[in-house]
């Protein structure tokens, strides 16, 4: 098993709790449960192919998401291309 930690405004969590319970029961393990249907019937729904679109320059959307990175870039670089040789290169 694995876990994942997300965050929902408070109406939709009632609601989530609410109807997880009446549908799986109010045992230990009636969220998991209902999560995992959720989270497989949004996987198996027909999409078309999302892209992400900017109004406005792309560089702008994506400025200041590693502000608060303590590792300087060309020491993220080399660990970028650990994990990436790790993942890809044969061995």
């Amino acid at each position: 098993m694995s876990g994942i930690r997300v965050q929902l405004s408070k109406r939709v969590e009632k609601k989530f709790r609410e109807t997880a319970m009446k549908r799986f029961g109010y045992g230990k393990g009636a969220l998991s449960k209902a999560a995992e249907e959720a989270f497989q019937k949004w996987l198996a729904s027909p999409r078309e192919k999302e892209e992400a679109k900017f109004k406005d320059d792309p560089v702008k959307a994506i400025e200041g998401l590693l502000a608060g990175v303590k590792i300087e870039s060309v020491e993220l670089q080399h660990m970028a291309r650990k994990l990436w040789a790790g993942k890809y290169v044969p061995h």
